[in-house]
């Protein structure tokens, strides 16, 4: 089963936790009812809307608010360390949460006491805090954008505000900075590198580039890469290899943000509808 821990951008929202649904255009959980906009619950969303296709069982969530303060992602974090201790996942995507290394180092300690060790995904801002605390390669995955990709490329940067000039300007060479991060440890076995183009690595590796359908009408909607993150979670949560689900998920993507017609005004859960259309429609194509 798929894990997702995050935070919504409201203050008033406490710790909430149990299995997510979805009803319309809003998720459910435990009878709290969230909107879906960019962000975790665009992942939370995009993650149900495949599992539901595969017939299985819908992400557990661990949400707080925070709006930048950290006081609920520490909270977050202390309620997570102690309510794993009696869950089993195979699946754990960390997604927008306050970086803090010590809290990634106390959340890593935890899992490795576990029977099961989970296929460990990170985004945002808990992939900064895996970069910040020297811990990138306890994870299987990291999904950075060109910008994040530099700061994971930077050796010297503890924090993304502080990532090196040239290491910025260089955001085209996506090559060269993978290749960087990997040289000094601050990346996962696999990274996918979201952008105009899609880069799939594993092991330093590119093995494989996805890069249509493009439209430029989806540069002005945000949430497209957390769409990403949840379709790529729920892939590898239901047993698609790590190789296979980067690259599907990234081509389910792109084609539900084609088939929402997007324009400037499109909204997330628009593309998100389309995404079990997006994925039905490869995988017949991949059957012809």
């Amino acid at each position: 089963m798929l894990a997702v821990i995050g935070t919504v951008p409201d203050e008033s929202f406490y710790i909430l936790s149990g299995q997510a649904g979805i009803e319309n255009d809003v998720l459910v959980i435990d009878q709290k009812r969230i909107s879906i906009q960019r962000g975790t619950p665009a992942l939370i969303a995009s993650a149900c809307k495949i599992l539901e296709v595969l017939n299985k069982e819908n992400p557990y969530v661990y949400l707080v608010g925070d709006t930048g303060k950290g006081y609920g992602s520490r909270k977050l974090y202390e309620y997570f360390i102690e309510d794993i201790k009696k869950r089993s996942f195979d699946t754990l995507t960390f997604h927008y949460i306050i970086p803090d290394a010590d809290w990634c180092n106390k959340i890593l300690l935890a899992l490795e006491n576990l029977k099961h060790k989970p296929f460990l995904i990170a985004d945002a801002g808990f992939m900064y805090a895996a970069k910040m605390s020297g811990n990138a390669q306890s994870f299987d995955l990291l999904t950075p954008d060109a910008g994040e990709l530099a700061f994971l490329a930077d050796e010297e940067a503890p924090h993304p505000f502080y990532t090196r000039g040239f290491l910025l300007q260089d955001e085209n060479n996506v090559e060269r900075l993978i290749q960087r991060a990997y040289i000094y440890k601050n990346a996962a076995n696999y990274l996918i590198v979201k952008g105009k183009k899609d880069y799939i690595v594993k092991d330093g590796e590119i093995i494989d580039v996805v890069s249509e359908p493009i439209l430029e009408e989806l540069e002005a909607i945000g949430g497209t890469g957390d769409s990403l993150t949840g379709i790529v979670s729920a892939l590898i949560d239901s047993g698609i290899v790590p190789d296979e689900a980067c690259v599907l998920g990234s081509k389910v993507n792109r084609i539900a943000g084609k088939l929402s017609c997007p324009d400037p005004s499109t909204q997330i859960y628009e593309i998100i509808q389309k995404i079990p259309d997006a994925f039905i429609s490869l995988i017949k194509l991949e059957e012809m």
